[in-house]
């Protein structure tokens, strides 16, 4: 039987707006607080603080602006700060996930530095401790670790503080997806030297853009709010001793987020039980959820997805920007099934791309957890039969349509797209 398509498309995941959010709006138009100043960032700054825990949060642009200056904060730590018009981390390698957006990895780039790539683990789909552990033995020099906790999942965290600890290297923390996630009990945001997270706009919560940089230090927070408004000093005039950026939050954007953020606990509620639902329908299926530690970390579950069986994957090929595949009785692809999905008007999206598949990054180091002493390449590997953990859950997973408004009949057609695609 054919499924009617949804009249009204099913996002993967789209803001969730209550109403309170357009009160802060208009108290900073009726005040005339539209810039980057005033009582809705002061505010939304307390709240983050107040859910996460942390003692300072500086509200900032972007989830991406906030990774700049604490990786621009963590090279300036551990190397000082930079000559004009060169980075922090200037020549300097730094290992980072694997699989995430390419916002994780770029400031890196911005700072002068050279991404080395971290493969994934197949338990949470984050950082591998035992690829990190490798990556600190053939680079015992590198003193810094960018990571972020996928689609909302907390990574092995009590594995890979250890190991930095134990090199003496700087962690960042991408808290962008996971916002709200919590491993043994602390809140994603608490683990690293210095970590960011997201308000963009398909994130648990949003403001349309923004992002906040945490911190239990006054020292950085100060620091980094300095940066954020072009590194003013304090002077009658515009006194500028050091390279600053235009990117401190609007008062407008912070009204948004400050409307949304009691809403957190509630958004989170229902992403888990999208997954719960997806879990039950396709368990007859040939996929599996994408994991979690669930004896130590609860996710926001942000996005649930699905990663198909090997045996139960139908022939797919994909270029840089095309993909094929030869449907086949009883299996499937993503391909296949985003196909099938968009047909009804429901989005769904490939996994992120790995960042050492990315053309852009591609001959940059990337180190598998039974790497043998050496950074490897993609041929090396196949060549040597190891397990490129990023690149499979890429080939074989895809992100459901995940959002919180979506209902229950809408979320039982998709199911049932899906498992015609394994008919």
């Amino acid at each position: 039987m054919e499924i009617t398509p949804f009249k009204d498309k099913v996002w993967l995941s789209s803001p969730t707006m209550h109403g309170d959010e357009i009160k802060y709006v208009q108290e900073a138009y009726d005040t005339n607080w539209m810039s980057t100043v005033g009582a809705n960032i002061n505010e939304a700054e307390k709240l983050i603080c107040k859910k996460i825990g942390c003692k300072d949060a500086v509200a900032l642009s972007s989830g991406t602006a906030a990774l700049h200056l604490a990786i621009k904060l963590a090279g300036e730590r551990l190397y000082g700060q930079a000559k004009p018009g060169h980075g922090t981390l200037e020549g300097r390698k730094v290992f980072c996930s694997d699989v995430t957006f390419d916002a994780t990895v770029n400031p890196v780039a911005y700072e002068g530095g050279e991404a080395v790539y971290i493969d994934t683990e197949e338990n949470t789909w984050n950082m591998d401790p035992k690829a990190l552990k490798k990556a600190f033995e053939i680079y015992p020099d590198v003193k810094l670790v960018v990571l972020a906790h996928l689609y909302g999942t907390p990574g092995m965290m009590d594995e890979i503080v250890k190991i930095c600890r134990d090199n003496n290297a700087l962690i960042v923390e991408d808290a962008a997806e996971s916002l709200g996630a919590s491993y043994k009990g602390k809140q994603t945001g608490l683990f690293g030297d210095y970590s960011i997270i997201s308000f963009n706009g398909n994130k648990i919560i949003t403001g349309s853009a923004g992002g906040m940089f945490l911190t239990d230090s006054v020292d950085d927070a100060n620091k980094v709010r300095k940066w954020s408004t072009q590194a003013r000093e304090d002077a009658p005039w515009y006194q500028h001793e050091e390279i600053g950026y235009n990117y401190r939050m609007s008062n407008v954007i912070a009204g948004v987020i400050r409307g949304q953020i009691p809403y957190l606990e509630e958004h989170i509620a229902q992403k888990k039980a999208i997954y719960m639902r997806y879990k039950e329908g396709l368990k007859d299926l040939p996929v599996k959820m994408n994991p979690y530690d669930d004896k130590n970390s609860e996710p926001n579950f942000w996005l649930s997805c699905i990663i198909i069986d090997e045996d139960a994957m139908c022939r797919q090929v994909r270029g840089e920007k095309e993909a094929l595949y030869i449907s086949e009785p009883g299996k499937s692809c993503p391909t296949e099934i985003l196909e099938a999905i968009a047909k009804i008007n429901a989005e769904g999206r490939p996994i992120w791309k790995p960042m050492h598949m990315q053309p852009i990054y591609r001959m940059h180091g990337f180190i598998t957890k039974d790497g043998s002493g050496r950074a490897h390449s993609n041929a090396y590997i196949a060549e040597k039969g190891m397990k490129d953990v990023g690149a499979d859950i890429f080939e074989r997973g895809l992100c459901l349509p995940s959002d919180n408004k979506m209902t229950a009949e809408q979320q039982d057609a998709i199911i049932e797209v899906i498992k015609k695609c394994f008919e």
